[in-house]
Protein backbone atom coordinates (compact mmCIF):
# COMPACT_ATOMS: atom_id res chain seq x y z
CA UNK A 1 0.00 0.00 0.00
CA UNK A 2 1.51 3.28 -1.11
CA UNK A 3 1.12 6.39 1.01
CA UNK A 4 0.69 9.61 -0.90
CA UNK A 5 1.44 12.84 0.89
CA UNK A 6 -0.69 15.67 -0.44
CA UNK A 7 0.88 19.03 -1.18
CA UNK A 8 -1.95 20.97 -2.76
CA UNK A 9 -1.32 19.85 -6.33
CA UNK A 10 -4.64 18.21 -7.22
CA UNK A 11 -3.65 17.44 -10.81
CA UNK A 12 -0.65 15.35 -9.73
CA UNK A 13 -2.71 13.44 -7.18
CA UNK A 14 -5.28 12.53 -9.82
CA UNK A 15 -2.75 10.71 -12.01
CA UNK A 16 -1.51 8.70 -9.04
CA UNK A 17 1.95 10.23 -8.65
CA UNK A 18 3.33 10.66 -5.14
CA UNK A 19 3.58 14.23 -3.94
CA UNK A 20 5.98 15.35 -1.25
CA UNK A 21 4.99 18.38 0.75
CA UNK A 22 7.60 20.97 1.60
CA UNK A 23 8.40 21.13 5.32
CA UNK A 24 6.60 23.91 7.23
CA UNK A 25 9.90 25.60 8.07
CA UNK A 26 10.81 25.75 4.38
CA UNK A 27 7.41 27.23 3.46
CA UNK A 28 7.80 29.89 6.17
CA UNK A 29 11.28 30.73 4.88
CA UNK A 30 9.98 31.23 1.35
CA UNK A 31 7.14 33.39 2.65
CA UNK A 32 9.59 35.49 4.67
CA UNK A 33 11.76 36.02 1.61
CA UNK A 34 8.80 37.27 -0.38
CA UNK A 35 7.75 39.52 2.48
CA UNK A 36 11.26 40.90 2.88
CA UNK A 37 11.34 41.83 -0.79
CA UNK A 38 8.02 43.65 -0.45
CA UNK A 39 9.20 45.37 2.73
CA UNK A 40 12.38 46.60 1.06
CA UNK A 41 10.33 47.78 -1.91
CA UNK A 42 7.94 49.64 0.35
CA UNK A 43 10.87 51.25 2.20
CA UNK A 44 12.43 52.45 -1.05
CA UNK A 45 9.14 53.83 -2.41
CA UNK A 46 8.41 55.59 0.88
CA UNK A 47 11.93 57.03 0.97
CA UNK A 48 11.84 58.29 -2.61
CA UNK A 49 8.38 59.83 -2.15
CA UNK A 50 9.38 61.55 1.10
CA UNK A 51 12.63 62.79 -0.45
CA UNK A 52 10.74 64.16 -3.45
CA UNK A 53 8.20 65.94 -1.26
CA UNK A 54 10.84 67.36 1.10
CA UNK A 55 13.46 68.10 -1.57
CA UNK A 56 13.30 71.86 -0.97
CA UNK A 57 14.08 71.41 2.74
CA UNK A 58 16.87 68.86 2.36
CA UNK A 59 20.51 70.03 2.53
CA UNK A 60 20.97 69.76 -1.22
CA UNK A 61 22.30 72.29 -3.73
CA UNK A 62 20.06 73.81 -6.34
CA UNK A 63 19.50 71.12 -9.01
CA UNK A 64 20.00 73.72 -11.77
CA UNK A 65 23.04 75.43 -10.25
CA UNK A 66 25.93 75.34 -12.73
CA UNK A 67 29.42 75.02 -11.23
CA UNK A 68 32.96 74.64 -12.55
CA UNK A 69 33.20 71.02 -11.38
CA UNK A 70 32.17 69.40 -14.67
CA UNK A 71 31.38 65.65 -14.80
CA UNK A 72 32.95 65.00 -11.39
CA UNK A 73 32.78 61.35 -10.33
CA UNK A 74 31.02 60.29 -7.11
CA UNK A 75 32.96 61.19 -3.98
CA UNK A 76 32.59 61.80 -0.25
CA UNK A 77 32.77 65.55 -0.75
CA UNK A 78 30.17 68.07 -1.78
CA UNK A 79 28.79 65.86 -4.57
CA UNK A 80 28.24 62.28 -3.28
CA UNK A 81 26.94 61.04 -6.65
CA UNK A 82 29.04 63.37 -8.79
CA UNK A 83 28.06 66.15 -11.17
CA UNK A 84 26.82 66.22 -14.74
CA UNK A 85 28.44 67.81 -17.78
CA UNK A 86 27.32 71.26 -16.62
CA UNK A 87 28.55 70.82 -13.06
CA UNK A 88 25.08 70.29 -11.57
CA UNK A 89 24.77 67.99 -8.57
CA UNK A 90 23.42 64.59 -9.69
CA UNK A 91 21.99 63.61 -6.30
CA UNK A 92 19.98 66.82 -6.14
CA UNK A 93 18.76 66.36 -9.70
CA UNK A 94 17.78 62.73 -9.06
CA UNK A 95 15.76 63.64 -5.97
CA UNK A 96 14.08 66.58 -7.68
CA UNK A 97 13.56 64.39 -10.75
CA UNK A 98 11.72 61.91 -8.53
CA UNK A 99 8.99 64.54 -8.25
CA UNK A 100 8.24 64.17 -11.93
CA UNK A 101 8.32 60.37 -11.86
CA UNK A 102 6.19 60.06 -8.71
CA UNK A 103 3.72 62.70 -9.89
CA UNK A 104 3.24 60.85 -13.16
CA UNK A 105 3.10 57.42 -11.51
CA UNK A 106 0.75 58.33 -8.67
CA UNK A 107 -1.31 60.99 -10.43
CA UNK A 108 -1.70 59.11 -13.70
CA UNK A 109 -2.54 55.86 -11.95
CA UNK A 110 -5.07 57.54 -9.64
CA UNK A 111 -6.91 59.17 -12.54
CA UNK A 112 -6.85 55.99 -14.63
CA UNK A 113 -7.98 53.86 -11.70
CA UNK A 114 -10.90 56.10 -10.71
CA UNK A 115 -12.23 56.48 -14.24
CA UNK A 116 -11.51 52.87 -15.22
CA UNK A 117 -13.12 51.35 -12.13
CA UNK A 118 -16.27 53.47 -12.47
CA UNK A 119 -16.65 52.73 -16.17
CA UNK A 120 -15.79 49.04 -15.80
CA UNK A 121 -18.14 48.45 -12.90
CA UNK A 122 -21.03 50.18 -14.65
CA UNK A 123 -20.43 48.12 -17.80
CA UNK A 124 -20.08 44.85 -15.88
CA UNK A 125 -23.19 45.39 -13.78
CA UNK A 126 -25.68 46.82 -16.30
CA UNK A 127 -24.28 44.98 -19.36
CA UNK A 128 -26.34 45.22 -22.52
CA UNK A 129 -25.90 48.43 -24.53
CA UNK A 130 -23.78 50.05 -21.82
CA UNK A 131 -21.34 47.15 -21.87
CA UNK A 132 -21.08 47.19 -25.66
CA UNK A 133 -20.39 50.94 -25.77
CA UNK A 134 -17.76 50.74 -23.03
CA UNK A 135 -16.11 47.74 -24.66
CA UNK A 136 -15.96 49.62 -27.96
CA UNK A 137 -14.27 52.62 -26.36
CA UNK A 138 -11.85 50.43 -24.41
CA UNK A 139 -10.87 48.44 -27.49
CA UNK A 140 -10.36 51.70 -29.40
CA UNK A 141 -7.96 53.02 -26.77
CA UNK A 142 -6.12 49.70 -26.65
CA UNK A 143 -5.73 49.53 -30.42
CA UNK A 144 -4.52 53.13 -30.82
CA UNK A 145 -0.69 53.36 -30.91
CA UNK A 146 0.37 54.79 -27.57
CA UNK A 147 3.41 56.69 -28.82
CA UNK A 148 1.49 58.35 -31.66
CA UNK A 149 -1.28 59.30 -29.25
CA UNK A 150 1.20 60.89 -26.83
CA UNK A 151 3.02 62.74 -29.60
CA UNK A 152 -0.29 64.15 -30.85
CA UNK A 153 -1.28 65.14 -27.31
CA UNK A 154 2.05 66.89 -26.70
CA UNK A 155 1.71 68.70 -30.02
CA UNK A 156 -1.79 69.87 -29.10
CA UNK A 157 -1.26 70.79 -25.43
CA UNK A 158 2.48 71.39 -25.32
CA UNK A 159 5.09 69.46 -23.31
CA UNK A 160 4.83 69.50 -19.56
CA UNK A 161 3.88 67.53 -16.49
CA UNK A 162 0.08 67.95 -16.83
CA UNK A 163 0.23 66.69 -20.40
CA UNK A 164 2.23 63.64 -19.32
CA UNK A 165 -0.17 62.81 -16.50
CA UNK A 166 -3.25 63.24 -18.70
CA UNK A 167 -1.87 61.26 -21.62
CA UNK A 168 -0.60 58.32 -19.57
CA UNK A 169 -3.81 58.28 -17.50
CA UNK A 170 -5.91 57.99 -20.64
CA UNK A 171 -3.75 55.09 -21.80
CA UNK A 172 -4.14 53.35 -18.44
CA UNK A 173 -7.93 53.57 -18.23
CA UNK A 174 -8.63 50.47 -20.42
CA UNK A 175 -6.59 48.17 -18.15
CA UNK A 176 -8.50 49.19 -15.04
CA UNK A 177 -11.82 49.13 -16.87
CA UNK A 178 -11.32 45.56 -18.06
CA UNK A 179 -10.27 44.29 -14.63
CA UNK A 180 -13.16 46.10 -12.92
CA UNK A 181 -15.66 44.86 -15.50
CA UNK A 182 -14.53 41.23 -15.22
CA UNK A 183 -14.65 41.21 -11.42
CA UNK A 184 -17.99 43.00 -11.33
CA UNK A 185 -19.48 40.36 -13.61
CA UNK A 186 -17.97 37.61 -11.44
CA UNK A 187 -19.32 39.01 -8.16
CA UNK A 188 -22.69 40.32 -9.35
CA UNK A 189 -24.18 36.82 -9.23
CA UNK A 190 -23.04 36.06 -5.67
CA UNK A 191 -25.45 35.47 -2.80
CA UNK A 192 -24.69 38.72 -0.97
CA UNK A 193 -25.61 40.73 -4.08
CA UNK A 194 -28.83 38.75 -4.50
CA UNK A 195 -29.67 39.33 -0.85
CA UNK A 196 -29.04 43.08 -1.16
CA UNK A 197 -31.36 43.25 -4.16
CA UNK A 198 -34.03 41.27 -2.30
CA UNK A 199 -33.84 43.81 0.54
CA UNK A 200 -34.59 46.61 -1.92
CA UNK A 201 -31.11 47.97 -2.61
CA UNK A 202 -30.86 49.90 -5.86
CA UNK A 203 -28.18 49.38 -8.54
CA UNK A 204 -25.89 52.18 -7.33
CA UNK A 205 -26.13 51.05 -3.72
CA UNK A 206 -25.20 47.53 -4.78
CA UNK A 207 -22.27 48.83 -6.79
CA UNK A 208 -20.91 50.99 -3.98
CA UNK A 209 -21.80 48.98 -0.87
CA UNK A 210 -21.53 45.41 -2.09
CA UNK A 211 -19.26 45.22 -5.14
CA UNK A 212 -16.72 48.04 -4.84
CA UNK A 213 -14.70 46.49 -2.00
CA UNK A 214 -14.41 43.16 -3.83
CA UNK A 215 -13.46 44.80 -7.11
CA UNK A 216 -10.80 47.01 -5.52
CA UNK A 217 -8.71 44.07 -4.26
CA UNK A 218 -7.39 43.00 -7.68
CA UNK A 219 -7.44 46.61 -8.88
CA UNK A 220 -4.93 47.64 -6.18
CA UNK A 221 -2.42 45.01 -7.27
CA UNK A 222 -2.83 46.21 -10.86
CA UNK A 223 -2.33 49.82 -9.74
CA UNK A 224 1.15 49.10 -8.41
CA UNK A 225 2.18 47.44 -11.68
CA UNK A 226 0.74 50.37 -13.63
CA UNK A 227 2.77 52.78 -11.47
CA UNK A 228 5.94 50.93 -12.45
CA UNK A 229 4.90 51.08 -16.09
CA UNK A 230 4.23 54.81 -15.92
CA UNK A 231 7.63 55.47 -14.37
CA UNK A 232 9.24 53.72 -17.34
CA UNK A 233 6.91 55.51 -19.78
CA UNK A 234 7.73 58.93 -18.33
CA UNK A 235 11.44 58.22 -18.49
CA UNK A 236 11.17 57.01 -22.07
CA UNK A 237 9.21 60.09 -23.15
CA UNK A 238 11.64 62.43 -21.39
CA UNK A 239 14.52 60.58 -23.05
CA UNK A 240 12.89 61.23 -26.44
CA UNK A 241 12.28 64.90 -25.61
CA UNK A 242 8.50 64.51 -25.18
CA UNK A 243 8.43 64.79 -21.41
CA UNK A 244 9.06 67.64 -19.01
CA UNK A 245 11.15 70.29 -20.81
CA UNK A 246 14.54 71.31 -19.38
CA UNK A 247 15.90 72.62 -17.11
CA UNK A 248 13.38 70.76 -14.92
CA UNK A 249 15.24 67.61 -13.84
CA UNK A 250 13.85 64.22 -14.78
CA UNK A 251 15.44 60.79 -14.80
CA UNK A 252 14.80 60.27 -18.51
CA UNK A 253 16.23 63.69 -19.33
CA UNK A 254 19.35 62.89 -17.31
CA UNK A 255 19.81 59.67 -19.26
CA UNK A 256 19.43 61.53 -22.53
CA UNK A 257 21.95 64.18 -21.48
CA UNK A 258 24.54 61.65 -20.33
CA UNK A 259 24.34 59.12 -23.16
CA UNK A 260 26.94 60.92 -25.30
CA UNK A 261 29.50 60.79 -22.47
CA UNK A 262 28.73 57.23 -21.38
CA UNK A 263 32.22 55.90 -22.16
CA UNK A 264 34.14 58.70 -20.43
CA UNK A 265 31.71 59.40 -17.55
CA UNK A 266 29.50 56.34 -16.98
CA UNK A 267 28.11 57.70 -13.72
CA UNK A 268 26.06 60.24 -15.70
CA UNK A 269 23.89 57.35 -16.89
CA UNK A 270 24.40 54.75 -14.18
CA UNK A 271 23.13 56.88 -11.29
CA UNK A 272 19.73 57.83 -12.78
CA UNK A 273 19.46 54.28 -14.15
CA UNK A 274 19.88 52.96 -10.62
CA UNK A 275 17.04 55.19 -9.41
CA UNK A 276 14.93 53.91 -12.30
CA UNK A 277 15.71 50.27 -11.56
CA UNK A 278 15.09 50.44 -7.80
CA UNK A 279 11.81 52.33 -8.22
CA UNK A 280 10.37 50.07 -10.91
CA UNK A 281 11.58 46.94 -9.13
CA UNK A 282 10.02 48.10 -5.85
CA UNK A 283 6.65 48.80 -7.45
CA UNK A 284 6.68 45.37 -9.09
CA UNK A 285 7.62 43.60 -5.85
CA UNK A 286 4.81 45.36 -4.02
CA UNK A 287 2.43 44.44 -6.83
CA UNK A 288 3.46 40.77 -6.57
CA UNK A 289 2.95 40.84 -2.80
CA UNK A 290 -0.51 42.41 -3.07
CA UNK A 291 -1.46 39.98 -5.84
CA UNK A 292 -0.41 37.07 -3.61
CA UNK A 293 -2.46 38.41 -0.73
CA UNK A 294 -5.47 38.87 -3.01
CA UNK A 295 -5.10 35.29 -4.20
CA UNK A 296 -4.98 33.96 -0.64
CA UNK A 297 -8.01 36.05 0.34
CA UNK A 298 -9.95 34.76 -2.67
CA UNK A 299 -9.14 31.13 -1.83
CA UNK A 300 -10.48 31.39 1.71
Amino acid sequence: MTDVIRQGGADTAQVGLPIVEAPPAQRKTRRRRRDYGAILGAVWIAAIVLAAVAADWLPLPDPNEITDDFSAPPSFGAHPLGTDSLGRDILSRCIHGARVSMAVAIGGTAIAMIVGVVVGMVAGYFRGVVDRVVSLLVNFLLSFPALIFLIALVAALGPGLPTLVLGLALLGIPNFARVARANTMAFSGREFVTAAKALGAGPWRVLVRELLANVMLPVMSLALVVMATLVVAEGSLSFLGLGVPPPTPSWGGMLAAGRESLREYPHLVLVPSLFFFLTVYSFNKLGDWVRGRVGRESSI
